[in-house]
């Protein structure tokens, strides 16, 4: 496992997170706010926070949105990644993914397995990269939000965390569309 190291200085990124749930409000959602917690506490800034109903069109609506603001690096949503018929996050995001960040589930399920043992297989948590940004699509439950944050993200989005990070890549995760417009 990597570790911080002294010789690089902290880059805070700009992180929206969107709670998708159709029960949930910004009031008593769990689950945005332990993740608007820690994001703060790391030293991110809170580029937004919203809620939205569990459907396919207003979830790629406000996350095509976020992909447009200069001032977001990151949307971390939560909620609709697990195997009921309202559970739409993944295929909302899977329209909106260049790229698919297939390790980010692989992590999740095995920092996940450890905590709740088979029942891991029911996330369809995933991320991936469009328009030059990271989506990270967690579940629901405050507690996989604890164990998405405490377990990847909080050391994938430290640019001092080594021997790799997704900061250190975000400058050129969009290359391939500066270099289309030359």
């Amino acid at each position: 496992m990597g570790h911080a190291t002294s010789g690089r200085e902290f880059i805070p990124v700009r992180i929206f997170i969107l709670i998708v749930s159709d029960t949930r409000t910004l009031n008593d959602d769990k689950s945005g706010l332990v993740l608007k917690d820690r994001l703060e506490k790391a030293g991110h800034i809170l580029a937004g926070r919203e809620v939205v109903k569990d459907n396919i069109e207003k979830i790629r609506k406000i996350v095509n949105e976020q992909l447009e603001r200069d001032d977001v690096d990151v949307v971390i949503s939560t909620g609709g990644t697990g195997l009921t018929g309202f559970d739409v996050t993944v295929e909302a995001m899977r329209g909106i993914f260049e790229k698919e960040i297939d390790g980010f589930s692989v992590a999740f399920h095995m920092i996940s397995w450890e905590k709740i043992g088979t029942s891991t297989v029911q996330s369809r948590a995933t991320a991936g990269v469009a328009k030059g940004k990271y989506i990270f699509c967690l579940p629901g439950s405050s507690g996989a939000c604890k164990d998405g944050w405490d377990g990847i993200l909080a050391q994938q989005l430290d640019y001092r965390h080594t021997p790799c990070n997704f900061v250190e890549m975000m400058p050129r995760l969009d290359e391939h569309m500066r270099r289309s417009k030359s």
